[in-house]
This record gives C-alpha cells, sequence and structure tokens, in this order.
C-alpha cells in the first residue's frame, strides 16, 4: 500500500495526468457532449494505464530504472522522434503479449504519449497501426532500445537523425 506520504505522491501524479488529458481536449475545441465522450475515454485510457501498466512503470510514469524499466517521462519523447521507436512502444512484451484490444492499447497510447511529453501535435495510434506491430514482437528488448536510442556505453542517448513520426501532417 505504501506510506501515505507514497498516496499523496501517486494521486497528484494521476491529477497531474488527467489534468494534461483534460487541457489537451479543451485545446481542440470539442462540443460539450463530445467532451463528455472524450473525458470518459481519456478516464478509461488512465484507468487502463493504472491496471496494467503502473506496477512496472509507476503511477507518473517514472519507471524502476534500477530494475531496466525506464522513465517513461524521458524515454518516450525520444522513441516517438522515429519510425522504429514508435512501433517499439507497442512491440515491449508489456504491450504486445498484453490482454488488452488493440483499440485500448491505441487509445492508452493516445492518452499516455501526450500527457507524458506534454505535446498534443502526436499522431495518434489507430488500432491497425497497433495491430501491425503487435505482429512483431521483440526478443530483446533492452538491446532494442538501445539501438533505437542510439545509446553508447555510458548509457546516454545520442541524437541520431531520421524523419520523425511523431508529428501529424
Amino acid at each position: 500500500m505504501g506510506s501515505p506520504q507514497a498516496r499523496l505522491k501517486r494521486t497528484a501524479a494521476q491529477r497531474a495526468l488527467g489534468a494534461v488529458g483534460a487541457m489537451v481536449l479543451a485545446s481542440a475545441g470539442l462540443t460539450p457532449s463530445l467532451a463528455a465522450n472524450a473525458q470518459a475515454d481519456l478516464r478509461h485510457a488512465r484507468d487502463t494505464y493504472l491496471l496494467h501498466c503502473s506496477g512496472c512503470h509507476q503511477p507518473d510514469g517514472r519507471g524502476k530504472p534500477s530494475a531496466g524499466i525506464p522513465d517513461m517521462r524521458e524515454t518516450a519523447p525520444l522513441l516517438l522522434a522515429t519510425p522504429a521507436g514508435r512501433a517499439f512502444l507497442i512491440q515491449v512484451p508489456g504491450t504486445s503479449a498484453s490482454a488488452l484490444s488493440n483499440s485500448e492499447i491505441a487509445g492508452l497510447m493516445n492518452w499516455l504519449l501526450p500527457a507524458l511529453s506534454g505535446r498534443s501535435d502526436l499522431k495518434p495510434f489507430s488500432a491497425e497501426e497497433v495491430a501491425s506491430y503487435r505482429s512483431q514482437p521483440l526478443d530483446d528488448v533492452s538491446a532494442h532500445r538501445a539501438a533505437i536510442l542510439g545509446t553508447g556505453a555510458g548509457g546516454l542517448p545520442y541524437a541520431s537523425p531520421g524523419r520523425r513520426s511523431d508529428v501529424t501532417d
């Protein structure tokens, strides 16, 4: 369960991620009924993250670097900069082998990635795109992530050229 301080931090992180989603909706100029449906979708995606992902990635996305689970707040924006990184986010075993449907994963990613990156211009995932990536699971997650991020011997990523896949056209 954790200490009262830990519970307060988790609650604050959950509220912060929910607030980012609400700002994205407001900036999209949705009508009240569409906004209500979109809010429900965001709540569902947040709840899906908390139930299926936060055990390893933590409620605020900070992960467990000492256990090989990177801080998604730092890593996800770097992965989104290339097509291979975008695919990687779906191909990791926790996503590709989950019991979630392709639509649920697309919804989860479409809530999570803008919330983690603070960006609203990310190309949304579709259920079809998720299905395509899920059919190509990874065998060595750490090596694949290191290759995409260009991680050197010191573990620090360096910039690599390539077409950006994270911005909508």
